[in-house]
Formats: C-alpha cells, structure tokens, sequence
C-alpha cells in the first residue's frame, strides 16, 4: 500500500490549486481523478478561454444555506492572489464585462499553471484512477482500480452533478454522508429554463434572439441578456436568476428594464399619435419579438397610438415591465453551469475546511453547499477554498 500525508480525490480546479499549496508546505500529495485530463471543467469553461475569476468578488456574490461560511476562505485567497498567479506565468487576460476576466489565449493555459505548480512543489497528479472504496482506521484508506492508498489527511474536490458528459458524480456526496454528514438538497444551478409547450411553440420562432433584460426570483435580480432558444430561454440574465428560482414559480422579466412602458408609450402616444403601436415597439424590439409577444399578450399592434386606450396602454406596459414566465423546468445538470447544494456547511470549518464530524477529512470547491454567480466566482471559490485546505492539511 502506498502511504501519503495528504490524498484529493478530485483533479478540477479545487484539487489542483489545494494539492500544490499543500506540497509547498512540504507534505506528501497524491491527487487521484478518474478522468484522462485533468481540469476538463476549466477546458471547456467560458467557451474555452476560461472566466477564471471576477475582479469584483465577494461573499454577496455566492448562495449557501450558511451565507456566511464563504467570508473566511475568499478573504484569505482573493481574486487578486490568483491574478498574481496568473500573472507569474505570463498569462494574457482581458476583463470581458462586469469584471470578469478571460485568458486571451486558452483555457489551457490555466491548467497548464496548475499542474505546473503541481509539479513545482512535488504534487503527484494520478488521472484514470476509479474509486472503490474510502474506509477509515487511524489512517485513510482508499481502494482504487489501481491498487491502494493510505493518507492522514483526505480532501473531497470532486464536484457536483453539473455536465455528466465531463465525468461528474454524486461520490463526493456519498464520502460525506459515509462519515455522518447532511447534504443540503441538490439540483442544477446557472442552467437555461424550459418552457411550457404552448409558450415554448410560440417563441420557438424567436431561437437566437438575444434581447437585454432584467430578470428577478426570490431576492436575485440580475440585468443581463436574455436569449431565446428552441426549448425556453438562456442567456446570462436567465442563468443567473435559475439559481434563485424555485419549481413552480415564476420570474418576473423586464424586458425594459431602462423604462416605465406606460410612461413611455404616453409619451409616444402625445408625440406621434397617428403612429402604429407596431411601429413605436420596434424601436426597442425587433419585429419578429414585437410579433411574438403581440400573439401572447393579444396587443392591438395595428392601432394607431391615439386610438389605443390607457387601459391597453396599461397592459402592455405590465407585460413588457412585469412579465410572469413561468418555467416548465430546467434543462438539469446536463447543461447546468453548478451544483446547488451539496456537503452542509454548518458540519465544515470555515477556516480549514475540515470535517466538523470526521477528523482529517475535507471538503472543498463545488461538492460543498456554496455555489457563485455566474462570472467567474465559482472558480474563484474554487481557489479560496482550495488555499484554506491546502494551507491547514
């Protein structure tokens, strides 16, 4: 059997970065992943230049049934440390908007820099290596399809059920729960809304439209772009506010989120009354979703705006500023960006990310319940988090 001081299951982003600051400190680090690349959610991550962290993060910017359990470890290891990394290794980037900041290159060039500190500081990196079993007596001991292994200390970094097709599995969760943990209830986070049929088949027309928005469910308002798609609706607004949203419910859209419509369509109306409300719409829409909405809401498109009461005035301003779209569902992990839920906090050391239950175990990234905004700050957790481990295992 092979004995080390510290074993991460789990070669992502949290893995990596806690099995490179754990070695810099001189322990023994073995990182097992069953896939054959490391990284492959960095990869494939902001169209494969990867959004690798936010300028602007900060513990508003992630949803945890515990808000406050992320402040220790993004305090100790900001945006601004990984920057300096990033920057140590010659990696262009470039601010892309609202503070999120790509590789002008790569994605590649990422996990390039982490196998690299890896490597730096004697971090032993183990891909294609399947986990049979993690038993405890005195020591760890994890059964693999390629033989076992012995640690004191055991870091869980193996993510969530987002993008199944990468390779994701619930095993960080059952690790938790073989040990005594709870798991706050899991589902799909920054992931696209389907829709109704009867709605889906009326906008199925509009399919690549992207119009700005705002998009508010429970607390969370983001102004973004919405994007129409052949099944519901994506886009960063809409992702974004899925992480909010509740099955059943509904998000309130404002699809002029700058204007009061009535406001604005009286104006129109002292302005150009002898103007069609077809025509005064399309100033900020265009026509085929002028056409859509006019279908759904029963607009008067071809009114002339004197002829048009304040009560249809009304009632399409209400439609345009407190649009009620109710979700079918999700498109689920398939597509989801995260992981809502996972490993309770409220068992978990904020500072060392330590098991509260288990003594030597940890758990950090993804698996655990905080999950950022999208933009960057799961990654940026992803890095704090592995920093708190890797300077405490």
């Amino acid at each position: 059997m092979s004995n080390w001081d510290v074993i991460i299951i789990g070669a992502g982003a949290a893995g990596l970065h806690c099995a490179a600051h754990a070695a810099q400190r001189g322990k023994s680090v073995l990182v097992l992943d069953h896939a054959k690349q490391a990284g492959k959610k960095i990869l494939i991550s902001g169209g494969g230049r990867c959004n690798f962290t936010n300028m602007y993060a900060g513990p508003e910017n992630f949803l945890s049934s515990n808000p406050h359990f992320c402040k220790s470890a993004l305090s100790r290891y900001t945006q601004w440390d990984f920057i300096g990394l990033v920057g140590e290794y010659g990696i262009a980037y470039h601010e892309k908007t609202l503070g999120q900041l790509f590789c002008d290159d790569s994605a590649k060039d990422i996990v390039r820099m982490l196998m690299s500190e890896c490597d730096r500081h004697g971090a032993k990196v183990q891909l294609r290596t399947e986990i049979v079993s993690v038993d405890y007596d005195d020591n760890y001991r994890i059964e693999t399809s390629r033989g076992d292994y012995s640690c004191e200390k055991l870091v869980v970094a193996c993510g969530g059920l987002s993008m199944p097709k990468l390779g994701a599995t619930p095993l960080g969760y059952q690790i938790a729960e073989q040990f005594g943990h709870s798991i706050v209830p899991v589902r799909a986070g920054l992931v696209p809304f389907t829709l109704q049929d009867d709605e889906k088949a009326r906008f199925a027309e509009l399919s690549g439209v992207a119009v700005p928005i705002s998009a508010e469910a429970h607390g969370g308002y983001f102004r973004e772009a919405m994007l129409f798609t052949h099944r519901g609706v994506s886009g960063p607004a809409i992702l974004q506010v899925s992480s909010y949203w509740q099955p059943g419910e509904a998000v309130t859209i404002n699809l002029l989120p700058d204007l009061d419509a009535f406001e604005w369509l009286k104006t129109q109306q002292q302005q150009q009354p002898k103007t069609q409300l077809n025509t005064v719409l399309q100033q900020h829409f265009p026509k085929r979703v002028v056409a859509a909405f006019a279908e759904h809401h029963q607009w008067p498109l071809n009114n002339k705006l004197a002829d048009t009461s304040n009560a249809q005035f009304q009632a399409i301003a209400d439609n345009l500023n407190r649009w009620q779209l109710k979700p079918n569902g999700t498109e689920g992990y398939r597509t989801a960006e995260v992981t809502l839920g996972g490993v309770n906090v409220d068992e978990v050391s904020s500072k060392t990310m330590e098991s509260q239950k288990q003594p030597g175990l940890y758990f950090i990234g993804e698996v655990l319940d905080v999950t950022g905004w999208l933009g960057g700050f799961n990654f940026q957790w992803a890095w704090s988090s592995g920093f708190a481990c890797g300077s405490e295992v």
